[in-house]
């Protein structure tokens, strides 16, 4: 189930939009430095609703380049991040 929301949720983010939280598509700053380093406006992230979550959660999909050409999952909030392989 939480694959299937987060693809609906990366079919969004290819889409340009609309987002349902107006959090997203902001700059991510990667200060946790997990992904590789880039210019501070390369990655951007978005969210993976949770179901039964009363705010955003903990997940989701940190998007790099623009137009967005690699796409990373994460489901702890920034602890760490699995590539998503298209």
């Amino acid at each position: 189930r939480t694959e299937l929301i987060a693809l609906k949720a990366l079919a969004l983010i290819k889409r340009g939009g609309p987002y349902p939280y107006r959090q997203d598509g902001v700059i991510f700053g990667n200060r946790e430095a997990l992904l590789a380093p880039k210019p501070r406006n390369y990655y951007h992230e978005y969210t993976v609703p949770t179901p039964g979550s009363r705010d955003r959660g903990a997940r989701r999909i940190v998007a790099g380049g623009s137009p967005p050409v690699e796409f990373y999952y994460t489901g702890d909030h920034y602890r760490s991040f699995k590539r998503i392989q298209e």
